[in-house]
């Protein structure tokens, strides 16, 4: 684990931040936020055979924890007969808020929500390429986006379709993506750092063309306003681009397992990274709340989430066990259950 302590300069920039959040509250209440129809059409993207993990189910581990060793058991309810299915709760939540529940994306499309609302997935449509991720629209009423790797944009709940790099030309697969602060648009990443902008989504550089140790795997837009992102390769490296800071990375440290993700903190000055063995590196005014590093694990963690309040954050793995730590909320998992494909991300 890392931590970068804050200095002056962090603390004068996020005094910034909030002046310019107070500013642009005003301005998005006034906004006309166009809610485009669904753009899912279920011939242009698809799924290939081929994407899965040569793991087994352990029946003495699981995916519950030794006792006293913090995160919440994954025990969950009896096997599904296919990849897509919703739980009853409450309409009306406003994602980016993963303490009042959240959805597991599978590989086909397939999405399973605990304490989240279920606005569609992909689960029966045939696809082009998997899907490698997902995010949630921060002003839509349970709007989400799904992303696949051959560029496509799958928008569900009314979150506005904005473009897709779906049958262009990609020189690497997209590995991941990210909705803008305001909702307006979402950038896509591609696995040599190409950055494909759409909507309000802005282009502020990338590393397409330039040399790789390892390739990106990740990335997290700036909070709270979208005016820059930060990359992560597989090796820890982080590229960072327009307004956000560079506040350490892995790169050319000794690593167990390679990394997969990385999120953001809501206050824009810090992020975390997340390996496949579960192991969590903070930086900036990200805080270390606890990981599966030490503990064995069944599948490989694949993706992760943070709290609202930055407090906490939730791991997901292959299989679908869920572990949450800080002031994370634990709604269920598919730890046990029998998948048709594999989880490869976690939305709020």
């Amino acid at each position: 684990m890392t931590i970068v302590r804050r200095n002056p300069l962090h603390t004068a920039i996020g005094a910034l931040l909030a002046t310019g959040l107070l500013i642009s509250g005003i301005l998005a209440a006034t906004r006309d936020i166009s809610r485009a129809a669904t753009a899912c059409d279920n011939t242009l993207f698809g799924y290939q055979a081929g994407y899965g993990y040569g793991y087994t189910y352990d029946n003495v581990y699981g995916y519950r924890c030794p006792p006293g060793s913090g995160p919440t058991t994954t025990a969950s309810t009896a096997a599904p007969t296919t990849t897509t299915t919703a739980t009853t709760t409450p309409a009306g939540n406003r994602d980016r808020n993963v303490e009042d529940g959240y959805c597991l994306i599978a590989t086909d499309g397939g999405l399973f929500c605990f304490g989240d609302t279920f606005a569609g997935s992909l689960g029966a449509t045939k696809l082009n390429a998997p899907i490698v991720g997902g995010d949630v629209s921060p002003n839509i009423q349970n709007g989400y986006y799904m992303f696949a790797a051959d560029g496509g944009v799958f928008a569900f709940g009314g979150a506005p379709f904005f473009g897709s790099m779906g049958g262009k030309p990609l020189n690497k697969p997209i590995v991941g993506g990210a909705v803008t602060p305001d909702g307006g648009g979402y950038w896509l990443v591609a696995s040599d750092g190409g950055i494909f902008n759409f909507g309000t989504a802005r282009f502020f550089g990338s590393m397409g063309g330039r040399p790789l140790n390892r390739p990106i795997v990740g990335m997290a837009a700036l909070q709270p306003f979208g005016s820059g992102y930060w990359l992560v390769a597989s090796d820890g490296g982080v590229f960072s681009f327009g307004a956000a800071f560079f506040f350490g990375s892995m790169g050319g440290k000794p690593l167990n397992q390679p990394v997969v993700g990385m999120q953001s903190t809501p206050d824009g000055l810090g992020y975390w990274f997340v390996a496949t063995d579960g192991g969590i590196f903070a930086f900036g005014s990200a805080r270390f709340y606890g990981s599966t590093g030490s503990i064995k694990l069944n599948k490989p963690v694949v993706s992760m989430v943070a709290t609202s309040t930055g407090r906490g954050y939730v791991l997901v793995a292959t299989d679908g066990g869920v572990f949450v730590y800080g002031d994370g909320n634990f709604f269920g998992s598919t730890g046990s259950m029998k998948l048709n494909a594999p989880i490869v991300g976690i939305k709020a």
